[in-house]
């Protein structure tokens, strides 16, 4: 039986990942075709250091790591000034709490960035409790956020479901023993998931009772 439900940040609740792509295009002054998303891509749901190394390399030298750090923060929250859930999510969130069931959060990015959001979505009431890169020495793919969320709700982890948008998630939700639903973006939309007990192109695609529903049945 289902029990909790556990949401990753960003690229699910809310689409940051493309307006950091975006941000990246802008400051490097480049269009898409010179950065492919199937490439960029492998870089999301996990911490920063491989993608802001990829994006030195595309800048052939000519920004520091901290030059990169501190221009795209400025550009990405201006993408982000007025941010929009993704669809379907609030309704999850919504009918998650409507059945009593605990919802938590498992994001590699850090607490300040992720409080900032829920609250200017107004969503921070829906969650129990918050895990981040704040909390943890490694972050996705490792299973650390996900194993803190269970341990502090005292359920086995069968009985949440992970909700995920980007394969490094993904990789976590499973290896700490969730059901993962997949949920893709247009950066993750294409890469090699593995494992996942459902996929989905947005929450509007299904309603919640019934994704709940057909991942009890995987259980049987």
């Amino acid at each position: 039986m289902i029990k909790a439900i556990v949401c990753d940040f960003d690229g699910l609740i809310i689409d940051t990942e493309y307006a950091l792509y975006e941000a990246f295009c802008d400051m490097l002054a480049i269009d898409h075709s010179e950065m492919p998303i199937a490439d960029y891509a492998h870089f999301i749901g996990t911490d920063s250091k491989g993608l802001y190394e990829y994006i030195m390399e595309k800048s052939n030298g000519t920004m520091t790591i901290e030059e990169i750090i501190e221009r795209s923060h400025i550009l990405h929250k201006e993408k982000l000034q007025s941010p929009i859930a993704r669809e379907g999510v609030e309704d999850y969130l919504k009918e998650a709490k409507s059945r009593g069931l605990k919802i938590g959060l498992a994001s590699s990015s850090n607490r300040e960035w992720v409080t900032f959001f829920l609250k200017k979505l107004n969503f921070l009431q829906y969650f129990d409790y918050i895990q981040t890169s704040d909390d943890v020495e490694k972050v996705k793919p490792d299973p650390a956020l996900y194993r803190n969320v269970i341990s502090h709700f005292g359920i086995e982890p069968s009985e949440a479901i992970a909700f995920e948008d980007s394969m490094n998630g993904s990789k976590a939700a499973i290896a700490a023993g969730l059901r993962c639903v997949i949920v893709p973006n247009k950066i993750t939309e294409n890469l090699a998931f593995e494992g996942y007990h459902m996929r989905l192109g947005s929450m509007g695609e299904k309603e919640f009772g019934r994704v709940v529903k057909e991942i009890e049945r995987l259980e049987r």
